[in-house]
């Protein structure tokens, strides 16, 4: 897919040369650092709901005015923070144990896992359509290190009968694990209880160093940032990556299922 930007960040930088800000002025009075600034004048990257405000401010325009579609967003307004951190992130890891992560998702199984929910046809196609458009970042020119853990019951979990549909998300899986950006990795079937039965979870490196955690749920999902927390997160996924097989065997796994879907 081709990434379309959203938002057109030249107005920021229009603003910055007009209010004699650079990207270090603006990094020091909002506390990141200069090289996370600096993103912000590239098409495709704004800085995360938390700033915007204060970027506006110190760039004297109105949010909307440097980022006019801001508002008109796809995604639901609780999950618009997680993708803010999604675009910064230099690196994101995450286990998942019984979706596709959304970032590889197709949109036939995209769509799948909003059947039954009460939402409009229009609402649902808009979500899809927000969650296809997020997989642009892992093909984009300097992409995070996108490292993945999934269960084996994910692959071989049936879609509502549909066997096309999985074939197909599974030869979308091989595909995505070889970009060079992914890595992805498949705890099988046979390792029995491990610590990934507590629940899917995301963790993300930003520029600074910084490291912020997405913990799903049947409820609206959190974004999890106290230190202690994180390291709780991070210590757990070191046990699920640990019973997870290497590169090559997963591929040789995601293929396996693959063919037999069909």
């Amino acid at each position: 897919m081709r990434y379309v930007p959203l938002f057109p960040l030249i107005d920021v930088r229009e603003a910055m040369v007009e209010t004699g800000q650079t990207a270090e002025s603006l990094a020091a009075q909002i506390g990141m650092t200069p090289k996370t600034a600096a993103r912000w004048v590239t098409p495709g990257r704004v800085p995360q709901s938390r700033h915007r405000a204060d970027v506006a401010r110190l760039l004297k325009r109105e949010v909307v005015d440097l980022w006019p579609d801001i508002l008109k967003r796809p995604e639901p307004a609780w999950f618009r923070p997680w993708t803010d951190i999604e675009r910064e992130a230099v690196a994101l890891r995450s286990f998942q144990l019984a979706w596709v992560p959304g970032l590889l998702q197709t949109e036939a199984y995209a769509r799948a896992t909003l059947a039954g929910e009460a939402l409009t046809e229009d609402e649902v196609e808009q979500f899809v359509a927000a969650r296809i458009d997020r997989h642009q970042i892992l093909r984009r020119e300097r992409p995070p290190l996108f490292t993945a853990v999934v269960d084996e019951g994910i692959l071989r979990a049936s879609v509502y009968g549909d066997r096309d549909l999985m074939r197909e998300q599974c030869d979308y899986l091989v595909e995505c694990a070889q970009l060079p950006a992914v890595r992805l990795h498949v705890v099988p079937s046979t390792v029995g209880m491990y610590p990934g039965w507590g629940g899917p979870f995301t963790i993300a490196e930003l520029p600074g160093g910084e490291r912020v955690a997405h913990v799903d749920s049947q409820a609206q999902a959190q974004i999890i940032q106290q230190i202690g927390d994180v390291a709780t997160l991070d210590r757990r996924w070191e046990r699920i990556r640990a019973e997870a097989l290497s590169q090559a065997q997963s591929l040789d796994l995601l293929r396996e299922a693959a063919r037999s879907w069909t």
